[in-house]
């Protein structure tokens, strides 16, 4: 009988290993070797930025493989429970949460900073996953099944903006949006939402906090102020275009070695590989990106269940949202949000979730041939 149960295990244990899609998790792996060099690069004797980051990347990659094989019927079975969770720490925020800058946005665990609003983004991504699983095409577009979708968005988006932190709460609402029109919602409604936005538009200037007009404004003009509101971008662009074709070389880059350029090592850190790599690595690195994207949606084509699909979807999204926001945010094509490169951004919560989030994916391909 024992025998028979430890041969039965070690058969499980062998099939996820065969499922396990070594090619996904080798251009992660890249990824992180990437983000490992490039921190090196700006790194000094007093922020010890490297070793903090190799320890978070640790712990980030031990929770990849958690996830992945874990079978995808639990994180079914608790989506609800994982997004309602998370909307719990989003309000603990609201009256126990650490400030920082005029925000309230972390939840101090000794050890670790938590941000929920960067778990939020896998929340609704399950939360929604989860409801459409079993939602016939034909009823996607009836107003009765679209209350609780509206509630799940619109919850954690009012409660992120609230903090303040407006440009998280609308990276939520686009990748939710990129969920319902691959859930099959009418191209009719998105048309109607979209033309609804751009009335109220105006008027929502209004309710903007000081800071955020002020991005705005730099955003159209970041040379009215080169020294205050539009430095970060100005300084981005001399970095990024000294790169030229080839870039300066490996810890040759002028403007993050002279300090020139701020938040080298979180929100602005293509930059500071684009000048030691110029524009040939650039390109290379995002065409990185697109291979883990175009995997991810490989795998979500092949899922054999609607909430696999969906999760797989979601997170590609999700991805190639903080990919295209970033690399517009400093190249001056988008307003400055605060949003990290993924894998590659020296950062804890944001590694955390992306980790998570391809643990999720690979926990699909793993188990893509099980029933929910």
């Amino acid at each position: 009988m024992y025998r028979s149960i430890q041969k039965n295990i070690f058969e499980q244990a062998w099939e996820k290993i065969i499922q396990f899609d070594w090619f996904f998790f080798s251009l992660i792996c890249i990824l992180v070797c990437i983000g490992l060099l490039t921190i090196h690069t700006v790194d000094n004797s007093n922020s010890n930025y490297l070793f903090k980051h190799f320890v978070r990347i640790s712990i980030s990659i031990t929770l990849f493989l958690f996830v992945a094989f874990i079978n995808i019927k639990f994180w079914y079975r608790f989506a609800y429970v994982f997004y309602i969770g998370i909307v719990g720490l989003l309000i603990f925020v609201e009256f126990f949460g650490l400030s920082a800058l005029g925000a309230k946005r972390w939840i101090n665990l000794y050890f670790f900073n938590i941000q929920p609003s960067e778990l939020m983004k896998i929340g609704v991504i399950l939360a929604l996953a989860r409801y459409y699983q079993y939602i016939k095409l034909e009823e996607i577009d009836n107003f009765s099944k679209l209350i609780i979708p509206v509630f799940i968005i619109f919850i954690p988006f009012f409660l992120v903006s609230s903090q303040p932190d407006l440009g998280t709460g609308l990276f939520i609402l686009i990748v939710c949006l990129g969920m319902l029109w691959l859930a099959g919602l009418s191209l009719k409604i998105f048309i109607t939402g979209f033309f609804s936005l751009l009335i109220l538009m105006p008027f929502s200037i209004a309710f903007l906090k000081p800071y955020q007009k002020e991005r705005i404004l730099t955003f159209l003009n970041p040379e009215n102020d080169l020294l205050g509101s539009g430095y970060h971008i100005v300084q981005s662009k001399i970095a990024i275009g000294s790169g030229g074709f080839w870039g300066k070389g490996f810890k040759q880059g002028t403007q993050s070695n002279l300090e020139f350029l701020p938040e080298k090592h979180t929100d602005f850190i293509f930059t500071v590989f684009s000048e030691q790599f110029g524009f040939f690595g650039s390109v290379l690195l995002i065409l990185l990106f697109f291979a883990i994207i175009l995997k991810i949606l490989n795998i979500s084509l092949k899922s054999q269940n609607n909430f696999s699909r969906l999760v797989c979807f979601g997170v590609g999204f999700n991805i190639f949202v903080y990919l295209a926001v970033n690399l517009g945010m400093v190249t001056g094509l988008l307003p400055v949000v605060g949003v990290p490169l993924p894998i590659i951004s020296y950062g804890g919560t944001a590694m955390l979730t992306t980790m998570f989030a391809l643990g999720l994916v690979m926990s699909a391909k793993i188990h893509k041939d099980h029933n929910l």
